[in-house]
């Protein structure tokens, strides 16, 4: 069984959003990836971008400088 660990889970409104974030995360080199909203979290079109934990102010600077359209962030244990 995996061990779980915090991450920063940021949802979205639509999956436009999400796949635009995915996008921009990847071009920006900021790791992380497009996951199943966790069943804790609930969210408009049922995808979240999922990063480590410690990435959390460096997600949100870069959603804000990229005027990122979102509708959550926080930090889970997933």
């Amino acid at each position: 069984m995996r061990q779980k660990e915090n991450k920063v889970i940021v949802t979205f409104h639509t999956t436009a959003e999400a796949i635009a974030m995915e996008k921009a995360c990847l071009n920006g080199g900021i790791p992380g990836r497009l996951i199943p909203v966790p069943r804790q979290i609930s969210s408009g079109c049922g995808l979240a971008y999922c990063a480590a934990a410690e990435l959390e102010e460096m997600v949100l600077k870069y959603m804000k400088q990229n005027d990122m359209h979102y509708e959550a962030v926080g930090v889970y244990l997933i």
